[in-house]
């Protein structure tokens, strides 16, 4: 028998690729049953044709990557260098990789919704990160997989070399590669009939495998659940909304509240100071350098709201898009739930000279402009046992009358006031009284051994032209620390304020809100919010308003400039979770 050594070069090289066509199939066969978790991480289609897609398109799909994988890398390397124990050797190790690649993308995919990618590598890295920690021998197993994985693949490589006539004799793989070109040419075919006619329970597959169709916002939005599948054709011009109902929102146990401060009752206030234009980082440098505990500056904080919906966000620490429906319920925030409990006090203080007579415009043809303001109550205002009106804080600066306020909530609302006077919409936008208001009450805590807790932010935004903007704030609370000033550069909300207070100053934990505890906050987080015609998210570098049509704009946030980029669905993804982890938080 004449040697291996001695053949030519050219028999040496075809009975490589004849092993490697081998080889690879399968690999293609180890890669479909491998990549069968993809097909557990989503809700099955509802329809047969459905059913057969998923079916075809997972199985061509995966054998076509792994094909391709051959043809763009091993089958190159055979050319260039054919070695047999080189060759056998990097294609075990690369179809290794490959798999393994192969399912960590699955478990991914499982976990957050998308596959691996660049963009997102720093939620990838935390989310393996979080269950390292949780589960200690995630890496042991990890390891022992790809042992695993790379034994298989060296047994069938010695067993395709070994096998190659018996191998080139038989039939049966010519069944399996039929059936999936057959499979290849039905499920694009399909596609391309759902796409025409837009078939919902096909297009929502578009991102199951990885490098698959290319998604769009349209389906990944009814995929979560922020349309309603049934008006899938026609929901470009209709309004964000769950396709199902939202849970009920939960009410205070005892679950909620460790049994040893469920008798406590602090004995400090919380001054919520709000101002409907945005506040300026030197003003906050300014108040945080005269307050008297500790202040975290929340350079990076997030309000999308406009107007009614800024004050949802803020006191019920959950997006827009529950707003509507958590109303119609009448359960009052958590906050004020257990500030009821406590018998604490609630007061709202509203400032604008919108209430000075002059303001009342009673000439016919200015109190018949449309800009003229029509006072109705705001639902908010039924959360308070009290609620002034002021034209200034003259009556608000005195010590003894801040110091003396009974323990509770106290927000100072200041309110801008839109007064039509010679056909002119005139703005009043207080700034020279909050700022003076916000200095007599960080002077008043000098005097006060029990320091209260402080907020100082703006709410809403005036226009849309600044949702995308960060307005940052300051929060001021007593603790024992040696560190009296820290500047938070990570992502905060408004809807971070419910949570904290509840666990700052109430001593609860609560589960069921967007927000988290400021203090205790140390990892970047992408945060969302809705409004009436899309989704607008932000992240460290950036925020991106995606509309109900799927277009994307973006907006740096360390240029303060829109930006052209391409359209981000992992990032949109994320958004989306965040947005629904209310419902999420009630499932488990």
């Amino acid at each position: 028998m004449v040697s291996f050594d001695t053949k030519s070069y050219s028999k040496k090289l075809l009975h490589l690729i004849s092993w490697s066509h081998w080889f690879t199939f399968f690999n293609i066969l180890a890669a479909i049953a491998l990549s069968s978790y993809y097909l557990f991480s989503d809700p099955a289609p509802t329809t047969l044709f459905g059913q057969v897609y998923l079916i075809t398109t997972w199985v061509s799909h995966i054998a076509f990557l792994t094909f391709i994988s051959f043809v763009l890398v091993l089958f190159p390397l055979t050319l260039v260098f054919p070695n047999t124990k080189f060759i056998r050797t990097s294609g075990s190790i690369i179809f290794a990789l490959g798999l393994l690649l192969l399912m960590l993308d699955a478990f991914i995919y499982s976990r957050l919704g998308y596959h691996l990618n660049a963009s997102s590598s720093s939620q990838i890295i935390s989310l393996l990160q979080e269950i390292a920690k949780e589960n200690s021998l995630f890496f042991t197993i990890g390891g022992a997989l790809a042992i695993v994985i790379l034994g298989f693949e060296f047994i069938v490589s010695n067993y395709a070399w070994k096998h190659l006539r018996q191998l080139q004799k038989t039939v049966f793989a010519r069944f399996v590669i039929f059936a999936l070109v057959l499979s290849f040419f039905f499920s694009h075919l399909s596609h391309i009939w759902a796409d025409a006619n837009l078939d919902y329970d096909i297009l929502r597959q578009d991102t199951v495998l990885p490098l698959s169709y290319p998604a769009t916002a349209k389906t990944l939005l009814t995929k979560y659940g922020l349309f309603n599948i049934d008006d899938y054709i026609e929901r470009k011009n209709s309004p964000l909304s769950f396709s199902h109902a939202i849970p009920s929102y939960p009410t205070i146990t005892a679950e909620l509240c460790p049994s040893e401060v469920a008798n406590t009752t602090p004995a400090n206030s919380v001054f919520l100071i709000l101002t409907e234009q945005q506040v300026s980082i030197s003003q906050l440098n300014q108040f945080s350098h005269r307050a008297n505990a500790i202040s975290l500056h929340l350079t990076n904080n997030i309000d999308t709201g406009l107007n009614d919906d800024a004050w949802f966000n803020l006191l019920y620490s959950l997006p827009s898009i529950y707003q509507q429906d958590i109303l119609k319920q009448g359960v009052k925030p958590l906050l004020f739930q257990r500030i009821d409990q406590q018998a604490l006090a609630t007061s709202l203080t509203v400032i604008s000279d919108e209430f000075t007579a002059n303001s009342a415009l009673e000439d016919t043809e200015a109190s018949s402009d449309e800009n003229t303001p029509i006072n109705e109550p705001r639902w908010f205002e039924a959360l308070f046992s009290k609620k002034t009106e002021l034209i200034n804080v003259s009556s608000l600066l005195f010590a003894e009358k801040l110091n003396n306020k009974a323990p509770g909530l106290h927000i100072i609302y200041f309110k801008n006031s839109h007064i039509t006077k010679a056909n002119k919409a005139v703005k009043n936008n207080n700034q020279y009284q909050f700022e003076l208001f916000v200095d007599a009450l960080l002077l008043a805590q000098k005097q006060k051994a029990q320091k209260d807790i402080i907020w100082i932010s703006s709410i809403g935004n005036q226009s849309n032209e600044t949702r995308l903007n960060t307005k940052p704030a300051l929060f001021i609370y007593p603790q024992e620390t040696s560190v009296s000033h820290k500047d938070v550069s990570f992502n905060t909300s408004n809807m971070d304020l419910q949570p904290t207070l509840m666990t700052q100053w109430l001593g609860c934990k609560i589960n069921y809100s967007n927000g988290s505890d400021l203090p205790s906050l140390n990892k970047d987080r992408v945060i969302a919010n809705t409004t009436d015609k899309g989704i607008i998210i932000f992240n460290k570098d950036k925020s991106v308003f995606v509309d109900q049509n799927g277009n994307f704009q973006s907006y740096s946030r360390q240029f303060e400039s829109p930006i052209t980029v391409s359209s981000d669905f992992p990032l949109m993804i994320d958004g989306v979770h965040f947005i629904k982890k209310f419902t999420q938080q009630e499932q488990q």
